[in-house]
Formats: structure tokens, C-alpha cells, sequence
């Protein structure tokens, strides 16, 4: 694991890449930012957390990092001891977890819940709506003692994940403090996180739905082996694509309301 800072003194915020080693984008912009030297204001941690398996192009070498915060990864897991570490590096901090995905080209985060730092932070960034995961948070980075705000940057390995990545630090940076400057909050669609959508056996899957624009019930969202999946009940697909998952298209969503910022910078859930 890479750490580096920024600025000088205790740094109580934190920006992290490749949890996962086949998201390059996140070390893209921590690589830009440590080289253009920014005159920060805050000092700030800047993580590259899984480099082996970023090395060696893969998601994990031995068990899936965001799922190693617990005691269900076995002892001699690379992820397990490089877990601890990281937990160690980002106590006490307010952290952007920067990742990519197989299922939307448009930016957006995730977070367990509105804690008073996410709804300050999230509406500041350059994302289309927010999912709240709740409280089990299966052994992921929102189990460490830290405030985490993930973003999901854009599509893997791709040149506008790089630059959405690096775009949104520097708005985390700005919202935070940390560098001189305004942003512009904007009202922000979030949806709770549901079920995991499983996937039949099958040789190849296709995905109709889009993510975040309503299934309605009845409506085919997919397809494996050619043969039309159909909603039982009206959701948000979250997480969708064909091959993102081994074993599930992604997640049920429900909308949960707009959070909306007032003059004063207080954002606020409403229910529409």
C-alpha cells in the first residue's frame, strides 16, 4: 500500500484508489494530484491501497478488499493483512473511496447512510444521485472508523473514469476545505440500496435496464441465454450490467427523496 500526503500536519482527510486493482482511474488522479503539487489548506492522505493486485490488472489477488473488513477472510489473505493496514491509515478520517464499474458511464456515490459530513460533501460533486447502502455494510471500507464517500467514477480502465476521478477530488478537496475555491451544490436524487438481482445459469446475459431509470413490474430487464427476465415488482436497477457480477446483474433500488441544499448550505431530504 502507497501513502503519501499532502500538505503538513495530522491529515484527517483522505483520498483512496484501487481498493480494486482493475479500477485504474483513482491512481490516474492521486498521480495528478501528488504531481501538480497543490497548495492544500487541509493536509490530505492520498492512498493507493491494493498495488499488487493493481500490478497484476486484477480485482484481488486473494479475496475482494472491500469485503475484507471483517473476520470472514482467511488469515493468509494478502487482502486481509493489507485491511488492517488500511483501516489503520484512514482512522478518524473523512475519505473518497474512488472506484469504477461495468454498469454507467455517468458518476455516482455510495455512502451507508446521510451522516452530516456526506450530506454536506456529496451534493458539492460532480455525481447524479446517491445510494445509501444502510447499515450492513459486509465487511467493506464503511466498516472502518471513518466518514467513507465512495464514487463510482465512470467505466473501468476508461479515459473519462480517469478524468471524472480527477475532477472529483479536487471538488472533494474544495468541498472539504482543503483547497481554495467554490463549488456548486445541486439537488441530488437518492436511493436506498435493495436486494441483489441473481443471475440464472447461462452462458451469456444481456442488460436492458438502465440504471436509476425505473423497471416497471412485468417489465424484461434481461436476458440469459436469449430467454427475457421480467420484474415481479417495480425497482431502480443499481449496479447493473451483464458481467459486473459473477453471479447477480446488480441490486433492487427504491427512491428515497431528493436531497436538497437551501441558501444556506443545510441539505435536506425530501420526499417527492
Amino acid at each position: 500500500m502507497r501513502v503519501e500526503q499532502l500538505g503538513d500536519g495530522k491529515a484527517d482527510l483522505a483520498i483512496v484508489a484501487a481498493i480494486h486493482g482493475d479500477e485504474p482511474g483513482g491512481v490516474e488522479a492521486i498521480d495528478r494530484l501528488r504531481s501538480n503539487g497543490a497548495n492544500v489548506e487541509r493536509p490530505v492522505k492520498l492512498i493507493v491501497a491494493n498495488e499488487q493486485a493493481l500490478e497484476a490488472g486484477e480485482r484481488y489477488l486473494d479475496a475482494d478488499l472491500n469485503r475484507a473488513f471483517d473476520e470472514d477472510v482467511p488469515e493468509d489473505a494478502h487482502e486481509r493483512e493489507l485491511a488492517r493496514e488500511l483501516a489503520d491509515a484512514v482512522q478518524g478520517c473523512t475519505v473518497l473511496s474512488l472506484h469504477s464499474t461495468q454498469s454507467s458511464a455517468r458518476p455516482f456515490a455510495i455512502s451507508p447512510g446521510l451522516d452530516d459530513s456526506t450530506r454536506a460533501i456529496v451534493p458539492q460533486l460532480s455525481v447524479a444521485a446517491l445510494v445509501r447502502t444502510g447499515h450492513d455494510v459486509e465487511g467493506r471500507l464503511f466498516a472502518t472508523d471513518a466518514t467513507i464517500i465512495e464514487v463510482e467514477t465512470g467505466y473501468q480502465r476508461s479515459v473519462e473514469a480517469a478524468e471524472n476521478a480527477y475532477r472529483i477530488s479536487l471538488e472533494f478537496l474544495t468541498a472539504t476545505g482543503a483547497l481554495p475555491g467554490y463549488t456548486v451544490s445541486s439537488d441530488l436524487s437518492v436511493y436506498d440500496l435493495g436486494e441483489p438481482v441473481e443471475k440464472p445459469p447461462a452462458d451469456e446475459y444481456e442488460v436492458f435496464a438502465d440504471n436509476f431509470t425505473h423497471v416497471d413490474a412485468g417489465e424484461t430487464y434481461a436476458a440469459a441465454d436469449g430467454e427475457g427476465l421480467a420484474a415481479e415488482e417495480g425497482f431502480y436497477p443499481v449496479l447493473f450490467s451483464a458481467y459486473g457480477y459473477e453471479n447477480i446483474f446488480g441490486y433492487t433500488g427504491s427512491f428515497a427523496g431528493t436531497l436538497q441544499t437551501t441558501e444556506d448550505g443545510t441539505a435536506t431530504l425530501t420526499a417527492d
